[in-house]
């Protein structure tokens, strides 16, 4: 089972951990940096804890010390990236058409019309801004 807490101070995330973490709890993901003392109360609350994630930003800080020994036990503690910010309205596989099209010599006006994408976002996706 997996856990999310989310929390404004490390006091507050350690009485979420209390709360939330039992013995069902696989995979547990904290959106503070993880200290010593997070790490320990996840492990008292959630034994069969097996990955721990937290933002990629704050994956850095961790002690290096605290990642070996959680690896020693067969626990990983790895980077969680959500992504922010307005969704992508074109998929990779789009540029890579727009891009072939622009190498075979085909006009941006050509391209609109054919795959429905407005001029402007056109200019804008082939200059790669």
């Amino acid at each position: 089972m997996r856990v999310e807490i989310k929390a404004r101070n490390n006091e507050e995330l350690l009485r979420k951990i209390d709360q939330l973490l039992d013995e069902e709890v696989t995979e547990v993901y904290v959106n503070l940096r993880p200290t010593k003392e997070i790490l320990v109360r996840i492990l008292e609350n959630a034994p069969n804890v097996r990955v721990i994630g937290c933002p990629p930003s704050l994956y850095p800080k961790v002690s290096k010390k605290a990642i070996h020994a959680l690896s020693q036990m067969g626990i990983k503690l790895i980077p969680v990236g959500y992504s922010r910010g307005r969704p992508k309205k074109y998929d990779e596989k789009t540029l890579v058409l727009i891009r072939r099209m622009v190498k075979q010599g085909k006009k941006p006006k050509e391209i609109s019309r054919e795959l429905n994408i407005p001029l402007r976002t056109l200019y804008y996706m082939i200059n790669g801004r």
